[in-house]
């Protein structure tokens, strides 16, 4: 999808302003992230939180509402129930591409220097998420858009461990470029994410390597991807699955 840049850096703007750099981290009491896709995909703060169905709706443009959803997919449950009944939804899913990390000294409020993060995000990763409402993808009322962006992460040196960084929290993180969107409008849409150079018939083992993910997150995505009769099981291969892309 085609990602209007001009209308990115307005929505950064409006949510972290000129003069946020002078007020520090965290003086907004949304997260920024959130805001600014909000901001993004909704202009008109006319349509922000909404009320509906006994819940809050991110977005509601009158036709469709949009989740701005940043953690977990499990707590989505109950409004997908309710709102898929009456309206589309589409579930907005930031996914951080490159990644500078800065650590906070909760004591002195000390900032360390950002360090770039070696991995990179990739769209795949949003599958550990829509294993959580499963029984929902199936839906033609439900779409998702996966948005890749350059981040800077703020944590807490709060964690557990000696240096206090495992099992630390996440304070913010603030976008500084958005880099692709992935669509999923209808169930085709999911064959966007087979690589074009599987065999077939292909194992787990075969698709993590083409996809080049982690060999559990294949096991996730080719679950999902079977579920939607986007592949098939067609037999096995000693203790492993053979899988073959359906026609659609």
């Amino acid at each position: 999808m085609c990602i209007d840049e001009l209308r990115f850096e307005a929505a950064k703007n409006r949510v972290i302003g000129i003069n946020r750099e002078r007020q520090g981290i965290g003086t907004l009491s949304e997260k920024t992230v959130h805001a600014v896709l909000k901001n993004y995909y909704a202009p008109d703060t006319d349509m922000h939180e909404i009320p509906i169905e006994n819940f809050v709706a991110d977005i509601f443009t009158g036709t469709e509402i949009i989740e701005i959803q940043t953690r977990s997919f499990n707590v989505m449950r109950r409004k997908l129930d309710a709102f898929l009944k009456i309206y589309p939804v589409t579930i907005v899913y930031p996914i951080p591409h490159v990644k500078w990390l800065s650590w906070i000294d909760e004591e002195s409020g000390e900032m360390s220097p950002k360090r770039k993060s070696p991995k990179k995000g990739n769209p795949y990763v949003a599958f550990k998420e829509l294993y959580k409402i499963r029984p929902f993808l199936k839906n033609e009322n439900l779409r998702f858009r996966f948005a890749l962006i350059d981040m800077e992460e703020y944590r807490l040196l709060n964690g557990w461990s000696r240096d206090k960084k495992k099992g630390s929290e996440r304070y913010d993180r603030i976008p500084v470029q958005f880099v692709e969107e992935v669509c999923i409008e209808r169930r085709e849409d999911y064959m966007q994410f087979i690589p074009f150079d599987l065999p077939e018939p292909f194992t787990t083992k075969d698709f993590s390597k083409s996809a080049k993910i982690p060999l559990s997150l294949a096991q996730t995505v080719l679950l999902i991807l079977t579920d939607l009769e986007i592949v098939d099981r067609v037999g096995k291969q000693g203790n492993s699955y053979l899988y073959k892309v359906c026609e659609i």
